[in-house]
C-alpha cells in the first residue's frame, strides 16, 4: 500500500514546482495523486500545511544535494567552484533529483506568498539560512563579506536563469566570484 501522505506531498512538489503554489488548486492535487480529500484533510489541515510540507521535503532533497556536491571542496576557490558548477548543473536540468528547473521553489513560493509572516516564508527564510550555513561551513575560516558576496551571487544566478532564462548565470557568477573572492579571502 502506498503512503498517501508521501504521495500528495510528492505530488504537490511536483506540481507546485512547475508550476507555482497559487496556480495549483488542492483539487488538481487530488486529481493527479488519485487521492481522496478526506485523506488528504487528515494528513494536512490546509493547503498552507500542505505546501509547508513539500518544502520541507524540497528542504531535505536539496539540502543533501548540496552537501555531496560540496564535500569535495578544499579550499576556499574550490568551494565556489564546486557551489557554481551544482547551480550550473541544476540549471542546464542536469540534476536529476530536483527534476528539471523552474526557478527555486522556496523563491517562487515566499514571493507567491506575498506575506512575509506566514509559514510558507518563514520556512522559505530557513531554507536560505540552512543553505547558507552549508557553505559557510565548508570555508576556511569565516568571512562574512565573502559568504555576502557568495550568496548574492547565488541568488542572483538562480533568479537570472529563471526570470530572464540565462542557463549560463552560474559560470558567470561563479567566474566572477573567483576574480573577487581573492581580497577576501
Amino acid at each position: 500500500m502506498t503512503d498517501k501522505r508521501q504521495l500528495l506531498i510528492d505530488t504537490a512538489l511536483s506540481l507546485f514546482t512547475e508550476r507555482g503554489i497559487n496556480l495549483v488548486g488542492i483539487n488538481e492535487v487530488l486529481k493527479v495523486s488519485g487521492v481522496a480529500k478526506k485523506t488528504l484533510y487528515h494528513h494536512f489541515s490546509s493547503k498552507e500545511a500542505l505546501i509547508v510540507a513539500v518544502l520541507e521535503t524540497r528542504h531535505q532533497i536539496f539540502i543533501h544535494w548540496l552537501e555531496e556536491r560540496l564535500a569535495q571542496a578544499q579550499d576556499d576557490l574550490s568551494l565556489i567552484d564546486a557551489l557554481f558548477s551544482a547551480l550550473d548543473d541544476w540549471f542546464n536540468d542536469r540534476v536529476p533529483q530536483l527534476s528539471q528547473f523552474h526557478g527555486c521553489l522556496f523563491i517562487n513560493s515566499a514571493i507567491e506568498c506575498g506575506d512575509c509572516r506566514c509559514q510558507v516564508s518563514r520556512f522559505a527564510k530557513f531554507h536560505k539560512q540552512a543553505v547558507r550555513e552549508l557553505i559557510e561551513q565548508r570555508l576556511s575560516q569565516p568571512n562574512e563579506a565573502l559568504m555576502d558576496l557568495i550568496c548574492l551571487m547565488k541568488e542572483g544566478a538562480i533568479v537570472s536563469a529563471m526570470v530572464s532564462q540565462d542557463k549560463a548565470a552560474a559560470l558567470r557568477s561563479q567566474a566572477l566570484l573567483k576574480r573577487l573572492a581573492p581580497s577576501l579571502i
